[in-house]
C-alpha cells in the first residue's frame, strides 16, 4: 500500500509590533515615552536575594563587588533630636532600598562623637553582631563616613561586610548612570572614595626585584620586595582616574558650547534644583511635557535633561533638571559632578523643589543651599534668583502645610501629579522672568532665509506674508537680534520702494 503524502509550502511574514496593520487590528495604545522604558529596564534588572556575602578573609572586601541583599543599618546620634536621629536613619533605609537591598533592622548607638576605633564603641559592635546573627544579614551600611581603620575595625567584629553611607550613595549613582559622562563621573568618585581604603596581604605577593629582573643596578644585596600587589594597584588606580578626569574634561567642553548656544539665543534658562526624590522630574514633566524617567526612588535622575516650555504670553524658556541632592553628599561626587551641577551657574533663575510631604523638608531646604553655595562659589557670580516650590501638596497633611507656608512666605504650593497650583507656579516663574525682548516689524529678503530662521527660533513670530521684496514679519525678538534687523525695518523697506 502505498501512501502518498502532499507537502505544501506558505510563506510566513512577521510584521513587527509597530506596523500599522498590527497597530490597527490589535488597538495598541500610544508609544511608550523615553522616561518609561528607562523605567521598565531599571525594573527589569533586581539584585539576586540569598547570596551570602560573609567574609571568609575581610581584608579581600575592598577588591569584590559591591553586593547589598540583607543589610542592618547602624548610626550614631551625636546632636539634635531623637526625631532626627530617626529621620536620618530612615532616610539610610531608603537609600538602601534605592540600592537593591532589603531593610531587617536598625540601631542608633547615642555618643558625643563616633568611636575613633569601631565608629559605634567596642560594646555596641559586640551587640551589632548578635544582631547580625539573630537576623542573618550579610551586610551592614553605617550612617555616615568610615575612615579605613574603623572599616577594618568594624568588619573584624560583626564579621560581615561593613559599607558607609558614601560607598552606599556611589553604589547608586553606578547603577542609574546611563550616559557616557555620567559613567565616567561616578566611575571617577568612586575611584577616589577607594584609593585609600585598598588593603593587601602582607608581602607574600610583592614583586620580587633583583639580580637581572632589577636592571643593571641590581645585584647581590640589593634583592628583596619590590612593587607589592597593592601599590601596583593604586598606581593602576591614579592612571585610570588621570584618564577619567581628561575624559571629562573633553566631555565638559562639549557641554559648554551646548550651553553657550543656549545663551546666545538669549532664551530665558531655568534650572531645577532640590533633594532627591522631591519631584523635580514630574515637575519638569507637568510644565514641559518631557516624559523623562519619573520613579519613587532616591537618585533617579543622574543625567541633566533640557526641555522647552512657553508662558501664557508665548515667549519661550529652557527648563533644565538636575541631580538631587541629599544631606552629607560625598565630596567625591561634589567634585565628579561639578560639570553636571555648573547648569544652575549660568541659570536665569532656579526652581528649587520641597518635598513637602517629608518629615523634615526645611533641613532639606538647607542641605540644598549648601551645595548650591559650594558649586556657586567657585565661579565668583552672584546667583540667580530662587523661587521655592513646595511640591507633592496632595500627600502632605494641612498642619505640615500651614507651618511651611509660615516658614516660607515666598513659596508656591503644587502637585506636580495632580496639578493643582501649576498655573499659579507658571505666572511667578513669569514675573522673574522679565521679557527681555523687542518687538520687531522687518521685510526679510528672499537670500536671507537664515534671519527667517532665527526669528522663528530665538523669537515669537505674530505675523508673517510674503510679498515681491521678502517676507515680511511682525515679532517679538531678543534685544540682541533686534539690533542685526535694524536695517531691515518695514518702515526703510516701504520708504526705498517708493
Amino acid at each position: 500500500m502505498q501512501v502518498h503524502v502532499v507537502v505544501r509550502t506558505c510563506t510566513i511574514e512577521l510584521l513587527p509590533m509597530t506596523h500599522p496593520e498590527i497597530r490597527n487590528s490589535r488597538q495598541l495604545g500610544p508609544e511608550p515615552s523615553a522616561g518609561e522604558l528607562a523605567l521598565d529596564d531599571r525594573s527589569a534588572l533586581r539584585r539576586v536575594a540569598g547570596l551570602s556575602t560573609e567574609l571568609v578573609d575581610v581584608s579581600e572586601v575592598e577588591y569584590r563587588q559591591l553586593r547589598l541583599e540583607r543589610v542592618v543599618l547602624v548610626g550614631v546620634w551625636t546632636d539634635g533630636s531623637v526625631a532626627d536621629a530617626e529621620a536620618s536613619l530612615a532616610e539610610l533605609a531608603a537609600l538602601a532600598k534605592t540600592a537593591g537591598s532589603v531593610v531587617l533592622d536598625g540601631l542608633i548607638q547615642r555618643r558625643d562623637r563616633p568611636d575613633p576605633s569601631t565608629y559605634i564603641g567596642s560594646g555596641k559592635a559586640a551587640e551589632l553582631r548578635e544582631v547580625v546573627l539573630a537576623t542573618g544579614a550579610d551586610t551592614v551600611i553605617c550612617d555616615g563616613e568610615l575612615s579605613p581603620a574603623q572599616l577594618t575595625a568594624l568588619e573584624k567584629a560583626v564579621k560581615v561586610k561593613v559599607i558607609d553611607r558614601t560607598a552606599l550613595i556611589l553604589d547608586i549613582f553606578a547603577q542609574h548612570a546611563t550616559s557616557r559622562e555620567g559613567k565616567a563621573q561616578v566611575s571617577l568618585a568612586q575611584m577616589e572614595y577607594l584609593l585609600p581604603r585598598l588593603r593587601g596581604w602582607g608581602d607574600s605577593l610583592s614583586r620580587q626585584a633583583g639580580g637581572r629582573a632589577g636592571g643593571s643596578t641590581g645585584g647581590v644585596g640589593l634583592r628583596g620586595p619590590g612593587e607589592t600587589k597593592i601599590e601596583t594597584d593604586r598606581r593602576r588606580i591614579r592612571q585610570r582616574m588621570a584618564r577619567l578626569r581628561r575624559d571629562i574634561k573633553a566631555m565638559k567642553q562639549v557641554r559648554d558650547t551646548q550651553r553657550s548656544r543656549r545663551l546666545a539665543s538669549e532664551v530665558p534658562s531655568i534650572a531645577i534644583v532640590g533633594y532627591t526624590n522631591s519631584g523635580k522630574s514630574s515637575l519638569l514633566n507637568a510644565l514641559t511635557g518631557a516624559g523623562v524617567l519619573v520613579d519613587d526612588a532616591l537618585f533617579a535622575t543622574l543625567e541633566p535633561t533640557a526641555r522647552r516650555g512657553s508662558f501664557d504670553d508665548g515667549r519661550v524658556f529652557v527648563l533644565s533638571d538636575t541631580v538631587g541632592f541629599v544631606r552629607h553628599l560625598p565630596t567625591q561626587l561634589i567634585e565628579a559632578f561639578r560639570s553636571t551641577l555648573e547648569e544652575v551657574v549660568d541659570a536665569d533663575l532656579l526652581v528649587h523643589v520641597v518635598d513637602g510631604s517629608d518629615v523634615n523638608p526645611l533641613a532639606q531646604v538647607n542641605a540644598v543651599r549648601q551645595v548650591l553655595s559650594e558649586v556657586i562659589a567657585d565661579h565668583h557670580e552672584d546667583p540667580a534668583p530662587e523661587l521655592l516650590v513646595v511640591n507633592k501638596i496632595d500627600a502632605a497633611s494641612d498642619l505640615a502645610l500651614a507651618q511651611l507656608r509660615r516658614a516660607l512666605p515666598g513659596a508656591v504650593f503644587v502637585s506636580a501629579r495632580t496639578g493643582e497650583g501649576l498655573d499659579r507656579l507658571r505666572q511667578r516663574m513669569a514675573e522673574l522672568l522679565a521679557p527681555t525682548d523687542t518687538a520687531v516689524d522687518v521685510v526679510i529678503p528672499y537670500d536671507r532665509g537664515d534671519l527667517v530662521a532665527r526669528l522663528h527660533a530665538d523669537g515669537r513670530v505674530v505675523q508673517a506674508e510674503h510679498n515681491a521684496v521678502g517676507t515680511h514679519i511682525k515679532a517679538r525678538v531678543p534685544v540682541a537680534l533686534a539690533a542685526s534687523l535694524r536695517e531691515f525695518s518695514a518702515a526703510g523697506a516701504s520708504s526705498a520702494s517708493s
